[in-house]
């Protein structure tokens, strides 16, 4: 009769290959357990790979846009907050101008003067709204304040007012000779050197503003682009700037009332103006606003029914892959039983 051997240490080294493979197969399950995806997806799918890869990449774009449509939400909104403030300054200073009815009481004067100033603040301020870090009425150049103060002169606006006022009438606006100003000549400074200003000349792009024209575009879903927010530059800011402005550097001039009659005319008909122009830009800002929401559903229905597509190919069952780390627990526990005994077989123990 022939007796084969086995050492202690082949035993002892198959053992330890098991529990490193179980030690493998329990790390896996308990990945996929808390992944609720499959360990090793390529292995798994096979050719159905590209597939879920492809699902992939579309559910990441969608969550990216969603993302970027939640900036862009909170950039309409800062907008549509700023502008309602400028659209409320505007008011306030067309009330204003339609109270004082020409009068002459240098009271009344210098109170409208005063709301006034108060307006210009607000509209500044308002203009120069920053959200994270971006101007939302500067266009495209986001990072540069789109409004200076005009008041303490930041921008060279009130000086530009001063010296056109001063060209026009041969003094300058503390001179008594003001009050032998016509209506006729009002009329005329107001219409062929003011207005120009702030509607077709150049002098508003480098006096008042630093915007660009371009206003703010976002993509908002893979086909819609938005324009998310509006820029100084347009209409409405100018004819309020304007409307404003003649009012605080020419009604408490010592001008008869008929002259300042057609300055108060001018402040009225451009405020009115300059409100239908700030609230028509809050009315396609709302629309924006609108579209972003439903882009947004959309969305977040398409990467639902994504998700749904990938759980259906990389998915597991987490019953069952719990299952499977019970029992390879159970054969990781009886191999380090059987292997605490193996080492511990010896001659020696029989001799």
């Amino acid at each position: 009769m022939k007796t084969s051997f086995i050492s202690n240490l082949s035993v002892q080294s198959a053992m330890r290959s098991t529990i490193n493979q179980i030690q493998s197969d329990l790390m896996q399950a308990q990945k996929e357990v808390v992944s609720g995806q499959l360990f090793n997806i390529g292995e798994e799918l096979g050719g159905t790979t590209s597939r879920a890869l492809d699902l992939r990449r579309e559910r990441d774009m969608m969550s990216n846009l969603m993302a970027t449509n939640s900036v862009v939400t909170q950039r309409l909104s800062s907008s549509q907050m700023a502008l309602e403030t400028v659209s409320g300054a505007g008011q306030t200073a067309l009330n204003t101008l339609v109270a004082l009815a020409g009068s002459t009481d240098s009271t009344q004067l210098n109170t409208a003067v005063q709301t006034l100033s108060d307006v210009i603040d607000q509209f500044v301020d308002a203009s120069n709204t920053s959200v994270n870090g971006e101007f939302v009425f500067a266009g495209i150049n986001t990072d540069v304040k789109p409004m200076g103060d005009y008041l303490d002169d930041e921008t060279g606006a009130r000086t530009m007012f001063n010296t056109a006022f001063q060209s026009f009438f041969g003094f300058t606006k503390d001179d008594p000779q003001a009050e032998y100003i016509t209506p006729t000549q009002m009329g005329d400074f107001l219409n062929t050197v003011i207005e120009p200003m702030y509607t077709t000349g150049p002098e508003w792009g480098t006096t008042w503003s630093t915007a660009s024209d371009q206003p703010m575009t976002s993509r908002i879903s893979r086909s819609e682009v938005i324009q998310s927010s509006t820029t100084v530059n347009t209409e409405g800011f100018k004819q309020l700037a304007f409307g404003a402005i003649i009012g605080i550097e020419l009604l408490n001039l010592p001008i008869s009332s008929d002259t300042r009659a057609v300055v108060s005319n001018k402040a009225i008909d451009y405020m009115g103006k300059a409100i239908y122009g700030i609230d028509s830009e809050r009315g396609l800002l709302g629309l924006s606003q609108n579209r972003v929401r439903m882009a947004d559903e959309v969305l977040s229905a398409q990467v639902d029914i994504i998700k749904l597509n990938l759980d259906d190919l990389e998915g597991v069952d987490v019953y069952e892959a719990s299952s499977r780390i019970t029992a390879l627990s159970s054969q990781m526990e009886i191999s380090y039983s059987l292997t605490s005994k193996i080492s511990q077989l010896s001659l020696v123990n029989y001799v």
